[in-house]
């Protein structure tokens, strides 16, 4: 059984995201499966970390893990921390944000994924992220955007180059509270 499917409940076709539209530069990642382990996510052509989309691409699969399993998605974040991983303090954050039930966030990027359909993206599974006036702000930094189906506006994830030319995560800001999943919601 796979990470994705020890959490979805249901579909629902995907709706309009119109924000980001302006953004200068922008890639689409599609994946099959997400990755289960480390070993599987560093055999995915995004594990060069040869650009800042790509290791954006693979945070957010690891945070999906991490809802899945603790182990294998700090395992994951690690790696793609490069030479800085996650402290106590921010196991401690991750752990708060999963915690009564909101394993769903991160889902929340991939296409198709809403409050009407408990944030069940459509498979493939495809995700955008995109740059804006602001993602080159400090030189050796990009600070990309990604598109919510449970947000008015978009969220962020801050990438570092390292001296050879690998992007490595920085910061995310994926795991802000979003709309609540209709099952979850008692007024829906």
């Amino acid at each position: 059984m796979s990470i994705f499917d020890k959490l979805k409940n249901q579909t629902m076709p995907e709706t309009d995201k119109a924000a980001g539209a302006a953004g200068e530069g922008r890639k689409t990642f599609t994946f099959q499966a997400l990755p289960e382990s480390l070993a599987e996510m560093q055999a995915m052509t995004e594990a060069e970390l040869s650009d800042p989309f790509q290791t954006a691409a693979l945070t957010l699969c690891a945070l999906c893990a991490y809802a899945a399993d603790k182990q294998i998605g700090t395992e994951m974040l690690n790696w793609l921390r490069g030479p800085r991983p996650l402290s106590n303090q921010e196991i401690s954050f991750l752990n708060d944000r999963f915690r009564g039930g909101k394993t769903y966030i991160p889902f929340s990027y991939f296409e198709g994924a809403v409050p009407d359909n408990n944030y069940t993206p459509k498979e493939p599974f495809q995700v955008t992220f995109y740059t804006n006036a602001y993602s080159d702000a400090n030189e050796g930094y990009k600070k990309l955007f990604v598109d919510c189906g449970g947000a008015d506006g978009p969220r962020s994830v801050v990438l570092r180059m390292r001296g050879d030319g690998k992007w490595f995560l920085w910061e995310q800001y994926l795991l802000v509270d979003i709309r609540t999943p209709k099952a979850a919601d008692p007024w829906a």
